[in-house]
């Protein structure tokens, strides 16, 4: 059964918060599941989201809900497992599609990429991030 992954216990990092305001704009509003909080990254490049499970997933679904204007043209995931390198899984593009279907990646990390942001600075904000799939 398909259910959400993150749970308190899951470690995550971000590439950048907005002034470095975590009260405001932190990652933890990645996952509250409110609609008026928001992770709002600072400007770069390119910015990223890391996750660390407490124990191996298999991942088969990724929900990303974008601010309009802040989002991302293209982006990648990667994964390892254990203390192996990230290796990628998939490119993604979500402004076709907001909900990636990966072909069930076995991990106990993930990374998400987010490149070419429509933001003119670089910046990308995300109301919620949603990793679906079955711990194994």
């Amino acid at each position: 059964m398909t259910h959400s992954l993150v749970c308190p216990e899951t470690v995550s990092r971000v590439s950048s918060v907005l002034n470095r305001n975590a009260r405001q704009f932190g990652k933890k509003h990645l996952f509250d599941q409110n609609e008026e909080t928001c992770w709002n990254s600072d400007q770069g490049p390119s910015q990223w989201v890391t996750l660390e499970f407490p124990q191996r997933i298999r991942v088969s679904q990724l929900q990303i809900q974008f601010q309009g204007g802040f989002s991302s043209r293209r982006g990648h995931l990667e994964g390892s497992q254990g203390s192996e390198a990230l290796n990628k899984i998939v490119d993604f593009y979500p402004e076709d599609n907001n909900s990636l279907q990966i072909s069930s990646a076995e991990v106990d990390q993930l990374k998400v990429t987010f490149e070419d942001t429509t933001d003119f600075f670089g910046r990308v904000v995300i109301y919620h991030l949603r990793v679906l799939g079955e711990r194994v």
